[in-house]
């Protein structure tokens, strides 16, 4: 046993890596609240789109017959308009051979353009009873319906029945798109048409406290006279016919230009128009009629006088001249702008929405698609490997070094000596202290001396981090395959032999082992060891069969020291070393493999900080190994083997689709709140299903316990989203730079030498 001691000094002043790795962890609980932010930013935009929708908050009741004992005779029997002055409700008819055209549900994009071509055609104006979700999806349409002279009014946000609702839900509604209306034409209005009402003689008891509480709040409640029941698609004719007064009766006449089919009423508009006017009638809207009845009542006339100024308010408005129909208030300040505001958000969620969900289906596919691709692979993987006839060649019995890098290791570095003093291949370890302050080299010297271990070397440098430690071992090895493995695993006895033995093909330049989860017994490490057995071993049988290898574990590894020196050795670059050099072999064109039956025990992370701090450092490393070696994707020949397969899949499983991944449960937990549980709980239980069989096969090749399958639901729902999170905040990480140094994770030695392995 050997060793190796930097001279001391002065304490050294901090380099500048290290003052920007100081720099990037002061950044990082920055980047952990905008991850969450984002996560919190789309599950906002899916609310604000399931309420426009009427997924969230919708309310399909509708009241019948709830009688109409408190509701005035003079209002039951009165007209289609009802005004509150001074407390007093006030009725307005529609003057005779005067037709108030309304229309209701919009705006539609398919039918509403259609409905105000129409009208634009024929010169008749029309009031439109607006939704507000509709307005802040379609707000051009509305700007084009009020520019051309229309009127526009209220009919709730979300088309609910106001008697069911409170007074804050009242509010709410009627604010809402009072505010759409500002945001889309920058107006608002004083009219409201409640949704499911007809006529004024069907205010029943409940829906008559809600008119008049608006009523006193400014509204004009309107009503109907003539139905025309398009929304039953009659057919043309008796639309034209059910929407047609008697004698020469006014009317406050109700078609719908949205909530369904409306291509009967496209169709019996025009010959509408064309019978009424052909019977002496002239259009306005419900503005024109009030005025009407203001005009007849200041110059002394009867209520059935005729109307002119439905006729003068008629012109002036198509002509352009005067934008503002009486109804209408130019909106400003604070409403304007809330308005505006409320068009965009909605904007985003039209847009956003409907992209998350092509983007959830192109994930759904493409984590089905790997479920397949690693059963397949793995399971050919394991038939040929397993084959009797198969070998790597001669058995290779050739000593090896084993390289182990320690920084503050004391819990572990006497365990991690005295599972390699087992080991039945013959080896030379070389410990690399890397500036360690708790006397790890000084336990490893002792734990060496107390085995009897005359093959052991300690060497000491200062603090530089993993890569340089590794790099230190390699040139310290005195044999021609090297050995990495972490200073808190343990080997199993056969474990080096097992792993070197594909040395014998001469193509082979580095080969993985198995890693095992050792503290399992906590519920977050057997999340982890489901983990290690599903996503990581198994994912190595599929890339060892496709031969693009993307990852050596830093917890077991072998490399041939020829490769090590050719590539450069262990670079710095990034926070992934091991993936770094895989890629450069790979690179370089040596061939990496997957060894199943070198096994080590490594030492999780037992804190939910500690696994956060492990894989971000993983995944953000990841990235950077791939876009340092990006140019991988255009190498000719063997060489280029892993840009063009491994470097896609990489990309692809473990960057973009578990980045998007959070979209499925973002989806599910929405589906099953505001759409249908049933279903949605299936589809989650499917996908799980798919999952179970997956760990299941994974497990059955490791020869691993099916007891730890039963954390897995609780790991879908907790454990997985955490990993969701740390890629996400990687992700940010990589697009607004920073890096970090070898990190320490705390470590209790709980992890010994196995000693019956399952």
């Amino acid at each position: 046993m050997t060793t190796t001691t930097p001279s001391r000094g002065r304490r050294r002043a901090p380099t500048r890596i290290e003052r920007a790795a100081g720099k990037a962890a002061a950044l990082q609980k920055p980047r952990v609240i905008l991850a969450l932010l984002l996560l919190l930013g789309l599950t906002s935009v899916m609310l604000l789109d399931g309420y426009l929708r009427a997924e969230v908050g919708g309310d399909e009741r509708v009241r019948d017959g709830a009688g109409s004992s408190k509701v005035p005779d003079k209002i039951l029997n009165g007209g289609p308009i009802i005004s509150f002055r001074g407390g007093q409700a006030t009725t307005t008819s529609v003057p005779a051979r005067t037709i108030a055209l309304t229309f209701d549900d919009g705006p539609n994009p398919t039918y509403t353009p259609q409905v105000l071509k129409i009208l634009e055609k024929y010169d008749v104006p029309a009031t439109f009873f607006l939704v507000g979700s509709m307005v802040s999806r379609y707000p051009g349409i509305v700007k084009d319906m009020v520019d051309q002279g229309n009127e526009v009014g209220i009919h709730t946000f979300t088309h609910v029945d106001l008697s069911y609702q409170s007074d804050a839900r009242i509010r709410r509604e009627m604010t809402q798109t009072q505010l759409a209306l500002a945001g889309a034409a920058g107006i608002t209005t004083t009219l409201f048409r409640a949704p499911y009402s007809s006529e004024t003689d069907a205010i029943d008891n409940y829906s008559w406290p809600v008119y008049k509480k608006l009523g006193e709040e400014g509204y004009t409640s309107v009503f109907v006279d003539t139905d025309s029941d398009d929304w039953k698609k009659p057919g043309v004719s008796k639309i034209v016919k059910w929407a047609t007064p008697s004698g020469t009766s006014g009317a406050s006449v109700l078609m719908h230009d949205a909530g369904g089919d409306r291509e009967q009423t496209v169709k019996a508009l025009p010959e509408y128009i064309e019978k009424m006017r052909a019977k002496g009638y002239t259009f306005t809207t419900i503005s024109g009629v009030i005025e009407a009845q203001n005009t007849a009542a200041r110059a002394g006339q009867q209520a059935n006088a005729p109307a002119g100024a439905g006729g003068q308010l008629q012109g002036g408005n198509r002509n352009g001249t005067d934008r503002l129909q009486a109804a209408h208030r130019e909106a400003t300040g604070t409403t304007l702008y809330e308005g505006k505001a409320l068009v965009v958000a909605v904007a985003v969620a039209e847009y956003t929405v409907p992209t998350l969900s092509v983007g959830l289906v192109i994930v759904g596919v493409a984590v089905m698609g790997r479920f397949g691709m690693m059963l397949i692979l793995a399971r050919r993987h394991y038939r040929l490997r397993n084959k009797r006839r198969f070998s790597w060649g001669p058995t290779v019995t050739r000593p090896v070094t084993v390289i182990v890098p320690a920084y503050n290791e004391k819990e572990c570095i006497a365990n991690t000596l005295q599972s390699l003093a087992k080991s039945t291949h013959p080896i030379e370890i070389v410990v690399v202290d890397d500036g360690s302050t708790d006397g790890t080299s000084e336990i490893a010297r002792e734990a060496a001396r107390s085995l009897g271990m005359t093959n052991v070397r300690v060497i000491r440098q200062e603090n530089a981090g993993k890569p340089a430690a590794l790099n230190n071992g390699v040139r310290s090895a005195s044999h021609d395959i090297v050995v990495m493995m972490d200073g808190d695993t343990v080997f199993e006895p056969d474990t080096v032999r097992q792993l070197v033995q594909p040395f014998a093909n001469p193509e082979v330049g580095a080969v993985a082992g198995n890693a095992k989860v050792g503290n399992r017994d906590t519920v977050i490490g057997a999340w982890q060891h489901i983990e290690y057995v599903m996503g990581f071993n198994l994912d190595r049988r599929m890339y060892d069969l496709l031969r693009c290898m993307p990852t050596i574990p830093g917890a077991i590894g072998a490399f041939r020291r020829e490769a090590v020196l050719q590539v450069g050795g262990m670079s710095e670059d990034t926070l992934a070393e091991d993936t770094d050099i895989t890629i450069a072999m790979h690179r370089a064109g040596w061939r990496v493999v997957y060894q199943e039956h070198a096994r080590a025990w490594t030492e999780a992370p037992g804190s939910l900080k500690q696994l956060w701090s492990q894989r971000y450092r993983w995944s953000y490393g990841t990235m950077q190994a791939l876009w340092k070696h990006r140019k991988s994707l255009t190498d000719k020949g063997p060489s280029g083997r892993f840009g063009r397969v491994g470097m896609p899949l990489v990309v692809i499983f473990q960057i973009v689709t578990p980045v998007f991944a959070p979209l499925i449960d973002v989806f599910t937990a929405y589906s099953m709140i505001f759409v249908d549980f049933q279903a949605a709980l299936y589809a989650w239980l499917a996908v799980l299903g798919v999952q179970l069989v997956c760990a299941a096969y994974a497990f059955k090749l490791d020869k691993e316990k099916y007891r730890y399958l039963l954390m897995m639901p609780l790991q879908q729902l907790a454990y997985r989203q955490m990993m969701y999170l740390v890629l996400i905040h990687s992700c940010i990480t990589a697009l607004t730079g920073g890096r970090l140094r070898w990190q320490k994770l705390k470590r209790t030695g709980e992890v010994g030498t196995p000693a019956g392995v399952n």
